[in-house]
């Protein structure tokens, strides 16, 4: 198997789906304390990632020490570097986002949480829709200040490059709110997604590269649509800096 996969800073400073128990004890309400991937497979042989390595199955480790899991038993992997823990609706104990994706429909975005005990999805973005087509999570946050959480990536970062971000509402929809072309933050073959998410005093903001990888944009959400504005020169330290403030 090849060398763990990187995450970056992603945050600010059904069919075939089997459900198995790791542990069955009851107890008081619990939270996820961690998450991670687990069940190795090459049935999805993407390799957008750096290998053709991906993972049927999400583990979660609740807070009294128990360890809950699901497992896509065909047609979905979870293409991604690392389950990311945060509170996507608002009740004070943390969601799992990851990216899923279907054999023949690509790549979607997914909560994952816990209801009455058990690990389920929550909500989901409809797949891309073609095998091999992938995205790139930039932010989980409230971008725009009004209390509801954000969920931001980049559309097929090598092929349409286009920032979408969708809002989180009660009952776990999610809707697209706004979208912007010319943004990316992922090259084929790396095992990191570049830039993400800042606040700087004034708000969040998502920092990425332009679409060819000169510049380093930040973008900003009113709540309506996105702007953006050009940072300096792309390169990877200069994201790094540029993250920081």
């Amino acid at each position: 198997m090849s060398a763990p996969r990187r995450l970056l800073r992603l945050l600010p400073k059904g069919v075939g789906l089997t459900l198995a128990l790791l542990a069955a004890s009851q107890g008081a309400a619990q939270e996820i304390v961690s998450a991670r991937f687990d069940g190795p497979t090459t049935r999805y042989p993407h390799g957008v990632l750096g290998d053709e390595i991906e993972y049927d199955t999400l583990v979660a480790r609740l807070s009294d020490g128990r360890e809950i899991a699901v497992r896509w038993a065909e047609g979905i992997v979870f293409e991604d570097l690392s389950p990311r823990r945060v509170d996507v609706d608002g009740d004070g104990a943390p969601e799992l986002v990851v990216v899923e994706s279907h054999e023949t429909r690509g790549a979607r975005l997914a909560v994952w949480g816990l209801v009455d005990g058990a690990l389920v999805q929550l909500a989901a973005t409809p797949h891309i829709g073609t095998r091999f087509r992938w995205l790139a999570p930039v932010a989980i946050a409230d971008l725009d200040g009004d209390g509801a959480v954000e969920l931001a990536y980049v559309d097929r970062p090598h092929l349409a490059k286009v920032l979408r971000v969708w809002r989180y509402a009660a009952g776990g929809r999610l809707t697209e709110v706004a979208s912007l072309a010319g943004l990316t933050n992922h090259r084929i073959g790396w095992d990191y997604i570049a830039g993400g998410v800042r606040d700087c005093g004034q708000g969040p903001e998502m920092v990425l590269a332009d679409a060819d990888w000169s510049d380093i944009a930040a973008v900003r959400f009113d709540g309506t649509s996105l702007t953006r504005r050009i940072l300096g020169p792309y390169g990877a330290e200069a994201l790094e800096r540029a993250l920081d403030c």
